[in-house]
């Protein structure tokens, strides 16, 4: 193969009168022998390894290992993938440009040029996870929240402005205009990215990174990208190209049409069960099949938004003509759509009927055979028939409890002077929420049907119910005023709360006093009904032991009925004016209906809203920063403070030191999510956060949320393992963030007992079943660890970003082998760790991680190293990406 094959696939294409160069892979195939069945999705990927070909970080062979991927389909090949383009929210988006500011700090500390850390490639963040649902149920709620919101993130939102103007490429969505996925679906993403090189437009696939795990969303509109951990972000937008070992490709196949009544909530509910039995970590799923003739754009994205819930790193759809059509409805230029035909029809990457690319394995869902469901209580992947629903309530109660016997009275209080009593099985929270849905007009107009015909007939909420619509986009406000149907939501206390990720990412705010007391006095089981994407433990709100999602129109359903052990299949959700039932099927908008709503949403509605869509509201304009390329730290703040990732950092790194004496600072279970390690909701003001911020003179009104408070260490580290529903298994019994500072038996805080490792200088370690990691791209739940002095975490697999997060930050990720778990090897948390010649570490090496039990006896187990690449090698050697990104710009 030619050393200029890069070069040699140059090739020219018109659109709209206009030329462009790209890099041709049917030129490119003439060297490299037929590609036309390759995944659509690793066309993209072939074509990106084309265009960065340099000798060095891509090479002939890395070209040629992905072309040859067709002949097993499977390679086993690291290549170093450069996306577009990096995409923000603020929770990741604050502590990523503390990194930055905390980075020019220490290359001027070295001696560097601080100018060097600045963006390489567009990097847009979205203000959208700070919108707290503190008022609800009137017309004021959007208004009082969005002053709540800029009363407790003014510091945030500065520090952001001072990032904006400091850092090149580096563009910043005000709060108020939507969530970061929706934007980026509705009016960021281009599907085809050109820019001017030498003089030459060049035209390529749009492909992006974002420090959001449902990052993913965006493969809906056929651009690749997926969810990465901060500091990898980080790394891509200074130019570190992204490691990655060569994919393998599940193909899901869709046939036939969802039927009248069913919802792209319960087909993406129903897509993302089958995925997580299949088997999908690690891997690139494709969509194929007749069934997306008429699958709609907005389908294709919720089934692509939920990829981090069914483990694969993306759910990939090709471009064809309906991709044109969302665009065009979503106002992008005739320009641009002419152009995505063009280049993905070159490049064999436009879906054809009948296309059937080589897959590494298959599934097929008839969507005809998807039926009404919710998932819950605690995981996405636990999908439940509508009907079956009070079954699974019931059954998560008694688990709760230990025991079949349950008997909970309801509980008497009184609300705005009227007496009530608040049953077990209640639902308190009720929210149209997040980017999984409220991008999607048809589910988003079926809530609002059904709400009218619901108050229409005298149908009310439950009082105990709290209600809010967060829509991801005012493109929503705008069509459900179109048609008429906002004054229905209102009636039933679905008032606008806000643009953003509310109750999704648990800024569900607090309940009605009231009502917490009544759940505290009964220790009633309640639940949480939602359209988001994440229903894990203590997520929603720390009283709500079930969280459910559900499509819009149920959320709307499960208000009005109020109960989990109400069976909406069968049972009436209310009574009408007569004192008649009402059914659910009597208040479910046709098909006919929601398609008239539907044919209501216009590019214009999209035009108006995104055209000042970085211009903000006056109170964002108001903000006032100072201009300066470093940033000036406030030695009181307790939002944004320097971090100490590289206080000791030198110009080249130190061998790495081998793990001996390390003590268990936590032993947990299956499913550890992002969210267990590093909650994002309230703060207990008991918590050793709580106390923090306390001694530093903040009022518990004034805590706001620990993903709001990420640009600050100190919070971050007493916030690590605080998850109130964390179970350590040294405590048997014991929920939240306690473990024994050994070889004592005194149960305290995990934090309090970290810094007393440290004063002993004893390494820590965690250990941990299936699926650790699981969940949100969250980096302080490796940040949090490492500065609590965790050296490595043995589990018995990882999930895909934390894994790479973790290596991030200089720890060890290990995977017990096949058949051995903690439970296999009778661990009680009382164990002493070696790990001896990590020097020597290898990718995929086994290591001999030596356990000494308390009567001194010893164990080692053969472990398999999860560095799976020679690049992350090359990040844990030097303690951490960042730093060797750092260590880069100084040489």
């Amino acid at each position: 193969m030619s050393s200029t094959l890069r070069e040699a696939s140059k090739d020219t294409l018109q659109a709209k009168d206009k030329t462009y160069h790209y890099y041709s892979l049917p030129l490119a195939a003439k060297s490299l022998g037929d590609i036309a069945r390759l995944p659509k999705s690793l066309k993209v990927l072939l074509e990106n390894l084309l265009r960065w070909q340099d000798g060095e970080s891509v090479t002939d062979e890395d070209i040629q290992a992905l072309a040859g991927w067709l002949k097993n389909a499977h390679a086993d090949r690291e290549i170093a993938w450069r996306p577009a383009r990096v995409l923000m929210q603020d929770f990741t988006g604050v502590p990523a440009v503390v990194d930055l500011a905390a980075m020019r700090e220490a290359v001027k500390r070295l001696g560097g040029d601080t100018t060097k850390v600045n963006p390489l490639s567009p990097v847009d963040l979205v203000i959208d996870h700070s919108v707290t649902v503190d008022h609800f149920g009137d017309d004021d709620a959007f208004e009082e929240n969005v002053r709540l919101e800029m009363e407790r993130n003014h510091e945030r939102y500065m520090f952001l402005k001072w990032g904006k103007q400091a850092f090149s490429r580096f563009s910043v969505v005000p709060p108020g205009t939507g969530i970061c996925h929706q934007v980026n679906l509705e009016y960021l993403g281009k599907a085809v990215w050109s820019e001017l090189q030498d003089g030459e437009w060049i035209a390529y696939p749009d492909s992006l990174v974002g420090t959001d795990s449902h990052t993913t969303m965006i493969n809906g509109l056929g651009v690749l990208g997926w969810g990465v951990g901060g500091i990898e972000a980080e790394a891509a937008m200074l130019g570190q190209p992204v490691s990655m070992l060569i994919p393998d490709v599940v193909g899901f196949k869709l046939t036939g049409k969802l039927r009248e009544g069913i919802t792209a909530t319960d087909l993406v509910l129903t897509v993302t069960q089958m995925l997580r039995k299949h088997g999908v970590v690690g891997k690139f799923v494709e969509f194929y099949g007749d069934g997306l003739d008429s699958l709609p754009l907005a389908d294709r994205a919720t089934i692509a938004n939920m990829s981090p819930e069914y483990g694969a790193t993306c759910g990939f759809f090709p471009i064809d003509a309906i991709t044109l059509e969302y665009m065009r409805l979503s106002g992008r230029s005739d320009d641009l759509v002419e152009l995505v035909e063009a280049y993905a029809k070159a490049q064999g990457m436009w879906r054809n009927p009948g296309d059937e690319p080589v897959f590494t394995s298959t599934l097929e869902l008839d969507m005809g055979d998807v039926e009404a469901s919710l998932a819950g209580p605690k995981r996405p992947q636990d999908r439940v028939a509508l009907g079956d629903v009070p079954k699974a309530f019931a059954a998560s109660a008694e688990l709760e409890l230990n025991t079949a016997q349950r008997d909970r009275q309801p509980v008497d209080y009184t609300m705005n002077g009227q007496p009530y009593q608040l049953p077990d099985g209640a639902v308190v929270i009720a929210a149209i929420t997040s980017c999984t849905n409220t991008s999607n007009p048809s589910v988003l107009m079926a809530a609002g049907l059904l709400a009218k015909k619901a108050v229409t007939l005298g149908l009310k909420r439950q009082p105990w119910v709290k209600a809010s619509l967060a829509p991801g986009s005012k493109v929503v406000s705008d069509y459900l005023a179109q048609a008429k149907l906002t004054p229905y939501l209102d009636e039933l206390g679905f008032n606008l709360v806000g643009y953003g990720c509310t109750t999704c990412i648990g800024n569900s705010g607090p309940l009605p006093e009231p009502i917490e007391t009544a759940i505290k006095k009964g220790d009633l089981t309640v639940g949480a009904v939602l359209s988001g994407n994440r229903n894990f433990e203590g997520r929603i709100h720390p009283l709500v032991k079930t969280n459910w999602l559900a499509s819009p129109p149920l959320v709307v359903a499960y208000a009005l009925a109020g109960n989990m052990n109400i069976n909406l299949a069968t049972d009436p959700l209310g009574y009408d004016r007569k004192g008649d039932p009402v059914y659910l099927k009597d208040i479910w908008p046709s098909a006919q209906e929601i398609a008239r709503a539907v044919e209501l949403v216009s590019s214009d509605m999209f035009r108006k809203e995104y055209a000042e869509v970085f211009e903000g509201t006056e109170e964002w304009k108001s903000i006032q920063v100072e201009s300066s390329d470093t940033y000036g730290w406030q030695s009181d703040s307790t939002y944004i403070r320097l971090s100490p990732f590289f206080d000791e950092m030198q110009a080249q790194p130190a061998p790495v030191k081998d793990i001996h004496g390390a003590r268990i600072l936590a032993m947990l279970g299956d499913s550890v999510t992002t969210d267990h390690i590093s909650p994002a909701g309230s703060i207990k003001p008991d918590s050793p956060a709580g106390r923090y911020l306390q001694n530093h003179g903040v009022e518990r009104k004034d805590f706001n949320s620990y993903g709001s408070r990420r640009g600050n260490h100190e919070v971050m580290m007493r916030g690590t393992f605080a998850n109130i529903r964390i179970r350590n298994e040294m405590l048997p019994g014991v929920e939240g963030g306690m473990t024994r500072h050994l070889p004592g038996t005194e149960a305290m805080s995990i934090y309090d007992a970290a810094m007393l490792y440290q004063q002993e200088k004893t390494p820590l370690a965690v250990i941990a079943g299936k699926e650790y990691g699981s969940g949100s791209s969250r980096d302080w739940a490796a940040k949090g660890p490492r500065l609590l002095g965790i050296r490595v975490v043995i589990a018995e697999s990882f999930e895909r970003i934390h894994r790479s997060n973790l290596i991030g930050m200089g720890i060890l990720p290990l995977e017990f082998p096949q058949g051995v778990t903690r439970k296999t090897l009778g661990l009680t948390g009382e164990e002493v760790i070696d790990i001896a010649d990590l020097q020597n570490l290898r990718p995929g090496a086994t290591i001999p991680v030596t356990l000494t039990r308390a009567d001194g006896s010893k164990e080692t187990v053969p472990c398999r190293c999860r560095i799976d690449t020679a690049t992350e090698l090359t990040y844990y050697q030097n303690d951490g990406i960042l730093h060797y990104v750092i260590r880069n710009m100084l040489n």
